[in-house]
């Protein structure tokens, strides 16, 4: 996928707020600190588009971005960050539940996870969640030039056997390893919702 144009739309704090249109949603979901911004950043090949924090839990609204026109990324907040307020932990659970569930043109839900640690009772809960309400989905283990080659595939094992019907790939925001398979797949869930 060649991008030609990318443009932060805005911050949504509910559905109100949602872009209006029918084009097709790719949302980005995972745990505060695990690579998300990062990712965004690498596929789109552009610095700091999407904020990353040395600060967990920064991001606590749905950001929409605006992709070649035709597409959009939405990178929803990082979960399960302790000193988030208790208060905010609610609003994420609800805000984030209500896009995934009510977004019909949501067309590819990317769950990221750290390559190097376990998955953690939210991933497996945010997982359940996905594959109860069956829309498509990939697992992308991020950080994993990190790991040695024995670590990675130790690793990628591990998130077969957790996430076992879904498609893992492993990626590295640092050496790009991932990317090109990450936006094949985007490519097709977006061909697919163009039929």
């Amino acid at each position: 996928m060649k991008v030609t144009s990318t443009e932060f739309l805005k911050s949504s704090f509910s559905e109100n707020d949602w872009p209006i249109g029918s084009l097709p949603e790719i949302a980005f979901m995972g745990r505060s600190n695990v690579g998300k911004s990062s990712l965004i950043n690498s596929l789109l090949g552009v610095k700091g588009l999407a904020r990353t924090s040395s600060t967990p839990g920064r991001t606590q609204s749905l950001n929409f971005f605006l992709i070649n026109r035709k597409f959009r990324f939405v990178d929803l907040p990082g979960f399960g960050y302790a000193r988030v307020p208790k208060a905010i932990k609610s609003t994420w659970g609800e805000m984030v539940s209500s896009y995934l569930a009510k977004r019909s043109q949501l067309v590819l839900s990317i769950h990221i996870v750290d390559s190097r640690h376990e998955p953690t009772k939210l991933d497996l809960q945010l997982h359940e969640w996905l594959e109860h309400s069956v829309k498509p989905r990939l697992i992308v283990a991020t950080k994993s030039d990190k790991l040695s080659n024995n670590e990675l595939k130790e690793s990628l094992g591990r998130a077969k056997r957790v996430f076992s019907k879904d498609r893992v790939i492993t990626f590295s925001a640092r050496t790009g390893s991932g990317r090109d398979e990450i936006w094949r797949t985007i490519e097709s869930a977006l061909a697919d919702f163009n039929h």
